[in-house]
């Protein structure tokens, strides 16, 4: 395909992303790109990205991008025959849950996540045995087994009001302790958390918050509650990655940090080009692992698809339907 070509046919896309991608880079991206959008057509597929991936993914080729509660919701409601999820693998299963005659695609097993990998259903036997009586809520950061073992689930954008949801004294919240914690600082609901945490969101310090203001005077700094709850408590707003994005559109900070992975920053930008994003880099591995080549090949040969033992499906995604509801 002559190059001149190609470029004319993707400049309106680069037009999207042309603050946070130098011309330089942009021809190695626009072959993949041209050809994921064919292929989509092609296979009446839709790609979910979540905040977290790269400008050229989550700008360009992405159908429904969101945090992982909008990428839950939105995909019970997609019309096509395959889902290519761009994130990491407990949304890809989360996906499946939710549409179990669909195809789902994750372009890399091995995007996975520490909070994921930091509990077992065995773990959750184990809590409930410990607590008996005491319901489980078990964030969205999960595998589907963990899932299954549990009442409901949750998201960091709804952590708080499906915990006071539940009308009890104490509840049991799996597996970020952070966000355990930081719930537990606006809610009389006792909580009793597990100690696992986000290898991008537990190395933010609150000197490194107070070293941001020092350095940048005025900054407005955007905490998640997967962060430490020092850190949340150094921070001018707390909330979901979707919750951090609403508040720069709405407030309209001149400086501004998120304290959260860095592509959300640069992603972000794109729509605010009068912000100015002060950028402290914690990169998530494993969302870093999808990447275009990786999407067009699992478009081009349907690889690798999500599947999810059907007895603990039906579990798991009773849980999830539960969240939804609330």
């Amino acid at each position: 395909m002559p190059a001149t070509a190609l470029l004319e046919r993707t400049a309106p896309l680069y037009t999207r992303v042309q603050s946070v991608i130098p011309p330089i880079e942009w021809p190695v991206f626009a072959e993949d790109i041209d050809a994921i959008l064919d292929l989509k057509r092609r296979r009446n597929a839709v790609i979910l990205a979540h905040n977290y991936q790269t400008p050229e993914i989550f700008h360009c080729v992405a159908d429904i991008t969101g945090d992982s509660l909008a990428l839950a919701r939105e995909a019970m409601t997609v019309d096509a025959d395959v889902i290519v999820l761009a994130g990491v693998h407990f949304m890809a299963e989360t996906a499946k849950l939710l549409n179990p005659a669909k195809t789902v695609l994750i372009p890399d097993t091995r995007a996975g996540c520490s909070l994921a990998e930091s509990i077992t259903a065995a773990d959750v036997r184990l809590m409930r045995a410990r607590y008996p009586g005491v319901p489980v809520v078990t964030y969205v950061n999960s595998s589907a087994e963990v899932k299954a073992e549990s009442d409901i689930c949750c998201t960091s954008a709804n952590a708080r009001r499906v915990v006071e949801s539940l009308g009890v004294p104490a509840v049991i919240m799996l597996p970020d302790e952070y966000l355990a914690q930081n719930v537990a600082a606006q809610t009389d609901v006792r909580i009793i958390a597990w100690a696992g945490h986000c290898e991008v969101h537990e190395r933010f310090t609150a000197a490194e918050v107070r070293g941001l203001r020092s350095d940048h005077p005025g900054v407005t700094i955007l905490a998640h509650p997967e962060c430490p709850p020092e850190v949340v408590a150094e921070a001018d707003f707390t909330g979901s990655t979707a919750d951090m994005s609403a508040y720069v559109g709405r407030e309209k900070p001149a400086r501004v940090v998120l304290l959260t992975e860095c592509s959300m920053a640069d992603n972000v930008s794109v729509g605010h080009p009068d912000v100015t994003f002060v950028r402290p880099c914690n990169l998530c591995p494993h969302m870093k692992r999808i990447t275009l080549p990786k999407i067009r090949h699992a478009l081009e040969t349907m690889t690798q698809e999500v599947t999810i033992d059907p007895a603990i499906a039906a579990r798991a995604r009773a849980a999830v339907e539960r969240m939804l509801a609330v």
